[in-house]
């Protein structure tokens, strides 16, 4: 693709873009924005608590795959499993009209090693205006759409592939440092904008591992309020043990709205970027000098079809079929693994307030490897939700 060649000096500028560009960062977990009021009426702090269950239920429908997608040739794995995916509360405390903390905890995550987990968000926000504010401590920077909406509302069983590998790079998921976002009009065209800088080593870290940092930027273009039509691009640069790296992404979305009950919404997501984790997993006497030989390359494509039927017992249907390609290495050892997943959704309560959702997640790697998750996988899933 045109866009993964653009050179690292295009990244800085979009930086720059977006320092002079002047919506704030988003909460991940599920929370209405109280409606405004006259200031002399409210009274601080005001507390907002939200929640979120999901379980899942798996069937692993290939031999010698787990239900993690690990090969055992000797045939060992559990093929079947009850899951404790989520079990979230979200406190946020509105402290001035323009100040806000917010704290985020997943409790399912006691059932691994707490010590890196559990805490998801843990920031403050300062709303200078629509158009700036500052968000600092552990938060989700903006690099993608998947940034901008809550697990909550996820189309699909989970979060993409390319995500998730992401998130492993210092790129997406939750992070620390600072970031400054709001929403601008160029012309007829609204902006939504956000900067950041982070650690890049992931949440909950007492220290940041080196001395380099990663610098991000996001620029979203409204290009057609009627289909709900947007364009995003990502960009970003950084330094990791000393060594420089990137990352680059683009992404389209769009929502049309038939009627009243049927609509139809789409999303477009690709990225490239260094895979420093990769890089520095090699001994550093075969390692090369230069860590853009490891990059990974991924896109996904995600339609959404949905169906409001109101009634008392059932809200509406939505049926979506994400289609995923990521490279992990494709310069130096390349073995694309590609994913198509099937969901049909039904959700009992409005706003995703209760839904269960069945499908298939099918797993294809160009090469197999045994005992390695890089096998051909075949995963049926149950997943029931419910927000509070």
């Amino acid at each position: 693709m045109a866009f993964f060649s653009l050179k690292k000096r295009s990244l800085i500028l979009c930086i720059l873009m977006g320092c002079f560009a002047a919506n704030a960062q988003i909460q991940d977990s599920l929370q209405t924005t109280p409606k405004p009021q006259e200031e002399d009426n409210v009274k601080y702090p005001q507390l907002q608590i939200k929640g979120l269950f999901q379980a899942r239920y798996l069937v692993g429908m290939s031999k010698d795959v787990d239900v993690n997608g690990l090969h055992h040739s000797d045939g060992s794995g559990t093929s079947n499993n009850f899951m404790l995916k989520y079990m979230r509360v979200q406190v946020r405390a509105q402290i001035s009209k323009r100040t806000e903390v917010v704290a985020l905890a997943n409790l399912a995550d006691f059932k691994n090693d707490p010590k890196s987990r559990v805490l998801e968000n843990a920031y403050l926000k300062y709303t200078f205006s629509p158009k700036l504010a500052f968000t600092v401590g552990q938060f989700r920077p903006w690099f993608g759409i998947e940034e901008t909406y809550p697990i909550d509302i996820i189309k699909s069983l989970d979060w993409s592939n390319q995500y998730s590998e992401f998130g492993k790079l210092g790129w997406t998921s939750f992070q620390i440092g600072l970031s400054a976002t709001g929403q601008v009009k160029l012309g007829e065209i609204p902006l939504q904008y956000a900067v950041s800088v982070v650690n890049g080593n992931g949440k909950n870290q007492v220290n940041d591992n080196d001395n380099g940092k990663q610098y991000s930027t996001r620029l979203l273009f409204g290009l057609s309020k009627k289909y709900n039509f947007n364009v995003g691009l990502n960009g970003g640069i950084g330094e990791v043990f000393s060594k420089k790296v990137y990352a680059v992404g683009v992404d389209l979305s769009s929502m049309v709205q038939f009627d009243p009950r049927w609509s139809l919404d789409m999303q477009l997501e690709a990225k490239q970027a260094t895979n420093h984790v990769l890089y520095n997993a090699i001994a550093p006497e075969v390692r090369p000098d230069n860590p853009d030989q490891y990059l990974i390359r991924g896109v996904y494509f995600l339609p959404n079809l949905r169906y409001e039927i109101n009634h008392k017992n059932l809200s509406a249907f939505e049926l979506s079929c994400r289609y995923e390609y990521l490279d992990t290495n494709f310069r130096m050892a390349s073995n694309p693994r590609q994913t198509i997943t099937p969901m049909v959704g039904l959700e009992f309560l409005k706003n995703y307030g209760a839904r269960i959702q069945l499908g298939v997640q099918f797993d294809r790697y160009k090469y197999q490897v045994e005992n390695t998750n890089q096998y051909n996988n075949n995963l049926f899933i149950v997943q029931v939700q419910s927000r509070f």
